[in-house]
């Protein structure tokens, strides 16, 4: 692999990092992952912080490529299609955790 492809996905790690390093980030990646997907009603009822801060988060992981955002009526059902991001929530929360 050449230095700059090299480069490109050490950025591209890094913006994914970055992206899962905030705490409600996390665990709505991993809540994502153990529920198969999930509504933004249903996260703010576990979360117990505000739709407006799960929604900013969400954004976030969608710009990084982590989660997509599926219409289904007047609700977005939201899911994980990043297989590398699955494997990083899988090592730091083994089966047992999850």
């Amino acid at each position: 692999m050449d230095i700059t492809k090299q480069k490109e996905l050490y950025e591209d790690y890094s913006e994914m990092l970055k992206a899962l390093g905030h705490p409600i980030r996390l665990c709505i990646v991993r809540g994502l992952l153990q529920k198969s997907g999930c509504n933004v009603s249903h996260m703010q009822e576990c979360l117990d912080i505000p739709q407006s801060t799960i929604s900013q988060h969400l954004t976030k992981l969608k710009s990084a490529g982590i989660i997509v955002g599926d219409r289904k009526g007047l609700e977005i059902h939201y899911s994980v299609t990043n297989e590398r991001v699955q494997k990083i929530v899988e090592v730091l929360f083994p089966v047992e955790n999850v």
